[in-house]
């Protein structure tokens, strides 16, 4: 059936803040969210700036089954996607404050990245259902990743991000880039497995991985999962696949292979972590699927609206 314009659905009027105050912007950002949501008209019921990343999911999960209409959540994309798996199959809204290096759910939202914007976004947004992506029984939000980003999540040291956030992320990329061996993954999409050579796997249910542009043939509401291969053996050839991407080049797409569906099988050799969200939470080999409209989250007002009919 043809899809439908559908009106907006308003975000609701009160929420609980959670932010983690150990991210890039945290800790500085805590007090001035919580003044201005309120200022906008957001009623907060509580605000907790959780200085101890693991008691992060646990506050967001007590925030949800308390039965808060929404919850904000403040912090990078790992902290956004270690949390989201306790708001699926929730009546609660996932709003964000994109508050780390690389905010690439954000940018894939079209969120704005300074704290007013995204605090207006919050307070005058609607409410779009969005996809999640599965590996195992893990939720995430925006992408994971097999090959660079994986050895660079792994060693990264905290306080490069945090000082230098993007600008030392790419510094670290450049070190690990250099120490960096191809890996030989194989593809199953239930009807053929693929085999190639790969220097970077990316599996994505938005748009964005590192705060770059990597996929433009999906989306967060798309209904599938993509994985995106690097393809060969050359360091070169991955080095200029991210200057195209990130400078959108006409070439941009030449340098990789595309797989997308309901479920991907991956395996690779030799086995590789895979960084989920910048993550390290998952290694081949893993079957990576797409829970289609799994939550709702708070986006800005003037985004279109879409639904499509049911059949």
């Amino acid at each position: 059936m043809p899809s439908e314009t559908v009106l907006p659905a308003s975000v609701p009027g009160s929420a609980v803040l959670i932010v983690n105050a150990r991210s890039r912007q945290g800790e500085a950002a805590f007090n001035e969210a919580r003044e201005k949501l309120e200022r906008a008209g957001v009623q907060l019921i509580a605000a907790h700036a959780v200085r101890d990343p693991a008691k992060l999911r646990n506050t967001v999960r007590d925030a949800v089954q308390s039965g808060a209409p929404m919850v904000i959540v403040g912090g990078g994309d790992g902290s956004l996607s270690g949390v989201v798996d306790e708001v699926v199959g929730h009546d609660c809204v996932f709003a964000v404050l994109p508050l780390g290096t690389a905010n690439s759910f954000a940018r894939t939202l079209g969120l704005p990245l300074d704290l007013d914007g995204a605090v207006a976004a919050i307070a005058n947004g609607r409410r779009r259902r969005i996809d999640l992506g599965m590996i195992g029984e893990d939720y995430f939000l925006n992408a994971a990743s097999l090959g660079l980003g994986p050895m660079i999540a792994k060693t990264v040291p905290h306080e490069l991000k945090r000082y230098l956030g993007r600008i030392g992320y790419f510094i670290w990329a450049a070190r690990c880039f250099l120490r960096f061996r191809p890996i030989r993954l194989s593809v199953d999409d239930g009807t053929e497995v693929h085999r190639l050579w790969a220097t970077e796997v990316r599996i994505f249910n938005g748009r964005f991985h590192g705060g770059v542009e990597l996929a433009d043939t999906t989306d967060v509401d798309s209904g599938d999962i993509v994985v995106q291969v690097v393809t060969g053996q050359s360091r070169l050839r991955l080095s200029w696949d991210w200057y195209a991407k990130f400078f959108k080049l006409r070439s941009r797409n030449e340098t990789t292979t595309e797989f997308r569906g309901k479920s991907l099988r991956l395996d690779s050799r030799p086995r590789q972590r895979i960084s989920i969200d910048g993550e390290l939470l998952a290694r081949t080999p893993a079957v990576v699927r797409i829970a289609e409209r799994a939550i709702d989250v708070a986006v800005p007002a003037d985004q279109p609206t879409v639904a499509t009919a049911a059949p």
